[in-house]
């Protein structure tokens, strides 16, 4: 796909998924702007280190875009992060920062810049399968995952006839690049372990012209692995109490 001359706002950017992204729209001939509390170590178009807990941050970065790029076409709301749950003790203000940042801040980003996207434009959230599947003291993470897939069709139906909303929901992506063992490889229905591209290609698709007929929708990039059935002794599944 080519995206020569189009803006790309990621938030989340300096690691894992959201640097991904990133590189593979200025490979693609974008210019990226991107917001981390990390710095983004490498050739970026522009970069801004800050917290997307914090309103001054998020507002800062939006003005400085905009000042630097005027317009936008693309907003892909990737950053979250967890602080656990309940049996861990999770505070009042800790899961609030973890929803300030997974839900609030791609609310208030979106506000910023709905008046300042080009025509054709479009906003991609990353949500996961935790919006939808838990393990134990994953609360914070899991309600900030299913805010903003609720938050996608809401948004969509706000800026119908000016920006296509969609959401992501990836799986188990290795940013890593680990080993894994061939358990965890086989019990995705294709047979490995997602990687950060996967996740990429999706978002860019989301974003280009070949997608203008989808807005609202959520897509889960999982390998199959949520929709695999599994049962105490069925093809070497062992649940141990």
């Amino acid at each position: 796909m080519d995206f020569t001359g189009k803006i790309v706002v990621i938030t989340g950017g300096a690691r894992g998924i959201g640097r991904n992204m990133a590189e593979g729209f200025l490979k693609a001939g974008a210019k990226a702007a991107v917001i981390d509390k990390l710095p983004y170590n490498g050739e970026i178009s522009y970069s801004y280190q800050g917290d997307l807990a914090e309103e001054k941050d998020i507002r800062k970065f939006a003005e400085e875009v905009k000042i630097k790029f005027g317009k936008i076409d693309y907003l892909i709301n990737n950053a979250c992060f967890s602080n656990k749950g309940l049996l861990s003790g999770c505070s009042f203000e800790a899961f609030n920062e973890v929803l300030r940042v997974g839900v609030a801040a791609p609310f208030y980003l979106t506000q910023l810049f709905m008046d300042s996207f080009n025509e054709g434009g479009a906003i991609v959230n990353i949500s996961s399968t935790r919006a939808a599947m838990s393990q134990e003291d994953t609360e914070s993470y899991s309600a900030a995952k299913g805010g903003i897939r609720s938050l996608t069709h809401a948004m969509a139906v706000s800026l119908a006839g000016k920006v296509r909303v969609n959401c992501i929901s990836p799986g188990w992506i290795d940013t890593t690049e680990g080993e894994f063992s061939d358990e965890d490889k086989k019990q995705h229905p294709v047979k490995r372990i997602g990687r950060p591209e996967d996740i990429t290609r999706l978002a860019m698709f989301l974003c280009s012209g070949e997608s203008s007929f989808i807005t609202g929708e959520n897509i889960t990039v999982d390998g199959g692995m949520s929709r695999l059935m599994i049962y105490h002794n069925d093809e070497g599944w062992e649940y141990k109490i």
